[in-house]
């Protein structure tokens, strides 16, 4: 049934599809993923990249994008796609602050990006971009904001998201630790410290900031889905009134190791106190029967 109405992006079929957008759709699920993640006060982009051949030039291969002083993207699909949405974007930033004479607000550059793929669904001769964008930024008043575009057109806000492969699982996770993760990072904004997992089974706390404990939830859900590697992640973070911070390898390898000593610790904490006091159980304690008589 779909290859008859398929050819054409202006066609729908009788059960109301359009086959190239759903197909467009099937080119995001097979990128890779990204996670954006607001916290209090701070927002983190977090993307799985892939690994380079050794005589390319790592800082041309970006998943993540600047398009206005405090606006970022991020993107999961066909990455040349996604340097044409990019460049539209940020002409139409730089047209806003000639016209207007001031910066942009993020739900203005969302809808201006949600509407550029919409317009390539219900013209002839022109196909769907094969990408799902991540945009965060901050508005005038210091309001953290995260947007998600689909190859549709749609668009909608979001405190946690992620898209491209296993987005799903990502999801999940994201969904079950967010709550938990809002009340910590108001402490820490409150308190400068955070609670973490000792081995021994009880809690304790740690100095960190906030953006760094945005930095920890949002590795946290990529190594749900992507290998414990700092090779493998980017990572870019914003505050309020701040430039954009692209994370070196080295501070993505620390934040990698601190999740999976928590994460080691927490399964520690979970096995029971005899089991934590003897590591070698039964079997490693016991000694061979001794004989007599010999």
């Amino acid at each position: 049934m779909s290859s008859r109405y398929d050819r054409a992006i202006t066609v729908f079929s009788p059960d109301g599809h359009l086959f190239q957008v759903e197909y467009a759709l099937e080119a995001v699920r097979k990128g890779t993923t990204a996670i954006g993640v607001r916290g209090t006060d701070s927002l983190v982009l977090c993307v799985e990249k892939k690994s380079t051949a050794k005589l390319q030039e790592p800082r041309t291969v970006r998943k993540i994008c600047k398009l206005d002083s405090h606006i970022l993207l991020a993107f999961a699909g066909l990455t040349a796609d996604a340097r044409v949405l990019v460049n539209k974007a940020r002409i139409e930033c730089q047209s806003y602050r000639l016209t207007v004479e001031d910066a942009p607000s993020v739900d203005y550059v969302t809808r201006h990006i949600a509407g550029i793929q919409q317009r390539y669904t219900q013209s002839g001769g022109v196909r769907p971009f094969g990408i799902s964008t991540l945009i965060v930024g901050f508005d005038l008043d210091g309001t953290p904001r995260l947007f998600q575009t689909d190859p549709s057109g749609t668009f909608s806000e979001w405190k946690a998201a992620a898209i491209g492969r296993n987005s799903k699982t990502v999801s999940e996770f994201l969904e079950k630790k967010y709550p938990e993760f809002v009340e910590e990072n108001k402490q820490v904004k409150e308190t400068g410290r955070a609670s973490v997992v000792s081995g021994e089974g009880g809690d304790e706390t740690e100095e960190i900031t906030t953006e760094d404990h945005v930095v920890k939830f949002a590795v946290r859900a990529l190594l749900e889905v992507v290998e414990s590697s700092a090779k493998n992640i980017e990572i870019a973070v914003m505050k309020a009134g701040q430039e954009m911070k692209l994370l070196e390898e080295e501070e993505i390898a620390k934040a990698v190791a601190s999740v999976e000593a928590e994460k080691k610790a927490a399964e520690e904490a979970r096995k029971p106190p005899a089991a934590r006091a003897d590591p070698g159980g039964a079997a490693g304690s016991s000694q061979p029967p001794t004989t007599s008589g010999q």
